[in-house]
């Protein structure tokens, strides 16, 4: 009779956790002010309150959205806080950054919400390698709460995972 194959793997309590499981879905956008400067370098107050009343806030709705400014110009804070005023009806989230720093503060909420009680004194793996945008800072924010819980932390695969944490 021949060896039976037993994966190990699948009867382990190993517990692998896929950031990409947790991408939420809707459209990321980027919000370049520029076109609203003078000269693309300076923000003239009553200008910019003329763009900001007239324009269609409705097409940002369910997206997540970087305001940025693509020129060296020097913008006040209070621009980026009107136009948070005016697209909050419709977008789900607004930073100001690029769309790294917004995909990290869309995880970093989400990682606050995870309730990691299922993982106390549990090896687990965080999974690498993903086709949606999650950014490196998602695994940190990660591996940070789960670090004071975690039997061991992990990455990769279960058959070819990083050793990164190991509790005592």
């Amino acid at each position: 009779m021949a060896d039976e194959i037993i994966n190990r793997v699948a009867n382990s309590k190993l517990v692998t956790l896929d950031l990409e499981d947790f991408y939420p879905e809707g459209k990321r956008v980027m919000f370049d002010i520029k076109d609203w400067l003078f000269e693309g370098f300076v923000l003239r107050e009553k200008d910019f309150r003329n763009h900001v009343s007239k324009f269609n806030w409705d097409q940002y709705q369910d997206a997540y959205v970087a305001l940025t400014c693509s020129t060296d110009a020097i913008i006040p804070g209070w621009a980026y806080m009107l136009l948070t005023v005016h697209l909050e009806p419709y977008a789900k989230k607004v930073v100001v950054g690029d769309l790294e720093t917004l995909e990290t503060s869309v995880y970093q909420d989400i990682i606050n919400d995870v309730n990691i009680e299922e993982y106390k004194d549990k090896p687990i793996i965080i999974k690498g390698c993903s086709n949606k945008p999650v950014p490196q800072n998602a695994y940190i924010l990660l591996t940070n709460k789960l670090k004071p819980i975690a039997k061991s932390i992990m990455y990769g695969e279960a058959c070819s995972s990083v050793p990164l944490y190991k509790n005592k």
